[in-house]
């Protein structure tokens, strides 16, 4: 005597594994962007541009030139928004897969950070944030970015008003990563992904120098920020104290990125698409009775 089971069993239609072009194997394992997902990496964008350069606009008079205690409030600022952008994620794309995924990546990345501890501007956590943004598109990557500099913070005892500015920074390399053109493959993905690497490293440092240039060297040194001076002087004094002070720390950092890229960037592609493909992140699971094809 047979018994039939009508409740519904999960079923991916021949659509859901791809088959129907290159397009679908091309955006297999990438998380998709929603309005509010976008809405939410927006605003935390927006806010992390005031925080890098509001002191470049603040005249001498509004008393924002002297307010040494701005990078704190951003500190307790940007983890909440952080909190928010995860949150919409989560609605609009991110599952349980995902999530532990990311804390997965979170842990290689916060694992790898103490290893350069900043010597000479070598810091290997970059290239694998670049690789991981490749892989499953912008909103990983910022996220990514963000969690990683901060659980690493957690673990080298980094935790101070410098932090909020790093996981902005970090977050941004992950996510350009997975904004650049979504049709490279093989040698000329690898290229444009070590070109873009060298870039990032070197725009790390400049916004990092950003956030503490103008408390850092006083105000009488030909390199110090002047609150009220033209935006263009501010900035040829910003890059001479670039010049002097981080130069050596950057470049490094952009060569080493680089080249671990390009060196590793093609297995772990491939090992991240895998994952990607395997877990079916963009992937809907379609519910059909019992014998049903």
């Amino acid at each position: 005597m047979s018994r039939t089971d009508p409740s519904p069993t999960p079923h991916a239609t021949p659509a859901d594994h791809g088959t129907p072009g290159p397009v679908s194997q091309r955006t297999a394992g990438r998380l998709t962007l929603g309005p509010r997902s976008l809405a939410a990496l927006l605003l935390i964008s927006a806010v992390g541009v005031v925080a890098f350069g509001w002191p470049l606009l603040a005249a001498p008079e509004s008393g924002l030139a002297h307010a040494s205690d701005a990078p704190l409030l951003f500190a307790l600022l940007l983890p909440l928004l952080l909190a928010v952008v995860l949150a919409q994620l989560s609605e609009g794309g991110m599952d349980a897969k995902t999530v532990a995924m990311l804390g997965v990546l979170a842990a290689v990345g916060a694992a790898l950070r103490p290893l350069g501890t900043g010597v000479a501007g070598f810091e290997p956590v970059f290239f694998l944030l670049v690789l991981a943004g490749r892989a499953y598109g912008p909103a990983f990557g910022f996220v990514l970015g963000a969690l990683t500099l901060f659980s690493s913070a957690l673990l080298t005892a980094g935790v101070g008003p410098w932090l909020p500015f790093q996981m902005l920074g970090a977050a941004w390399v992950g996510a350009g990563a997975g904004l650049l053109p979504p049709r490279l493959r093989g040698r000329s993905e690898l290229a444009v992904l070590a070109a873009y690497a060298a870039v990032a490293g070197l725009a790390y440092g400049l916004l990092l120098n950003l956030s503490f240039w103008p408390f850092a060297v006083g105000t009488t040194s030909t390199i110090s920020f002047v609150a009220g001076d033209p935006l263009l002087d501010n900035l040829g004094r910003f890059l001479a104290f670039t010049l002097v002070t981080s130069l050596g720390f950057d470049v490094p950092r952009a060569i080493v990125t680089a080249t671990l890229v390009a060196l590793t960037g093609r297995p772990i592609l491939r090992a991240l698409r895998r994952a990607g493909r395997r877990a079916a992140f963009d992937t809907p699971i379609h519910f059909t009775a019992a014998g049903e094809r």
